[in-house]
């Protein structure tokens, strides 16, 4: 019977995990009393019990729970920003190759990657990998998001019944000071030398996210056609259960001329599609995945799967 104790319960990220965590067998979730989570002693007490805890914290809440942590035996998955790009954490991504499994395998401490950070990586790092796309390339990209990412204060925003509303005019582009938090892991984590230029926007839809990448032939260090790259990256991920690189198919891939933002929501996987139009030797990446799944606590539930040696699709299909 293995012990797990989720640290930050009330945001979304913790309440998922805990819920989907309750159709395991053999595993006993331990519960701190809500006039006792801050209460550092007893919270001492629950971090060294659990064979496995999830933080689901503030980035310094975070670094303040794990230092708490004496036990050798206690497992860590932290949610957070703050471990992302710590030499002795595992990123928590276990597609981008067996390197990163076996380290997840093998890790007490494993760092959750970000949503933004998870679509962006699974689309870019096995082409800088590869060479096709040099470290120096100059990546730019957009997220569409649903609110739901934003946690429990824009969630309510969103959700407020007031007639007039500001928040359901439109989508909005946010940290426009060019500084979002997972631009460190986007860069580090998919061997860049530069930081991707990153624009984040949030749409009036609850959850579901897509990274579009623009990608010019001309620059590639490795020139290739977008139905070449299609092919190659449905190679590198064919033994990837959670990654389903769709086919090179203008038509199938879209909805009335549109792409579907929220089309792998509900699911834990990302899905990877490819557009392009050879005669101006322009290309897009577009990757897809549920914000609240693979991009939080399914990719959390993921991490602890392979951690206990339990088939990593287990209770996230």
């Amino acid at each position: 019977m293995k012990k797990i104790f989720v640290d930050g319960l009330t945001g979304t990220t913790g309440l998922l995990i805990h819920e989907r965590l309750s159709h395991y067998d053999q595993i006993e979730i331990l519960k701190i009393d809500e006039h006792q989570k801050k209460n550092l002693n007893e919270k001492k007490k629950f971090l060294n019990a659990a064979d496995i805890v999830f933080l689901c914290l503030p980035d310094q809440a975070a670094k303040e729970s794990v230092a708490l942590i004496d036990n050798p035996n206690t497992k860590v998955i932290d949610a957070s920003t703050a471990h992302r790009i710590h030499k002795d954490w595992a990123y928590g991504i276990p597609e981008l190759s067996k390197d990163h499994r076996n380290r997840i395998m093998s890790s007490s401490r494993v760092a959750n990657p970000g949503c933004h950070a998870s679509a962006f990586a699974l689309a870019i790092y096995p082409l800088v990998k590869a060479g096709i796309l040099g470290n120096d390339y100059p990546i730019s990209l957009h997220t569409l998001t649903g609110y739901s990412g934003g946690g429990k204060e824009l969630i309510s925003k969103y959700e407020d019944s007031s007639e007039f509303n500001p928040y359901l005019r439109g989508p909005r582009h946010y940290r426009l000071g060019l500084d979002h938090k997972h631009l460190p892991e986007m860069k580090i984590q998919t061997g860049l030398s530069e930081e991707p230029l990153f624009n984040p926007i949030v749409g009036n839809f609850y959850k579901g996210l897509v990274a579009t990448i623009p990608i010019k032939m001309s620059l590639m260090k490795i020139k290739k056609t977008g139905r070449e790259i299609q092919q190659f990256l449905a190679d590198y991920y064919k033994d990837a259960y959670f990654v389903r690189v769709n086919p090179y198919d203008l038509k199938d891939n879209l909805f009335e001329g549109g792409f579907d933002v929220t089309g792998s929501n509900d699911t834990n996987y990302c899905d990877l599609f490819v557009f392009s139009n050879e005669e101006k030797g322009t290309m897009v990446l577009m990757s897809r995945l549920d914000n609240l799944g693979k991009g939080a606590s399914g990719a959390a539930l993921q991490n602890m799967n392979i951690m206990l040696g339990l088939d990593e699709w287990t209770h996230l299909i």
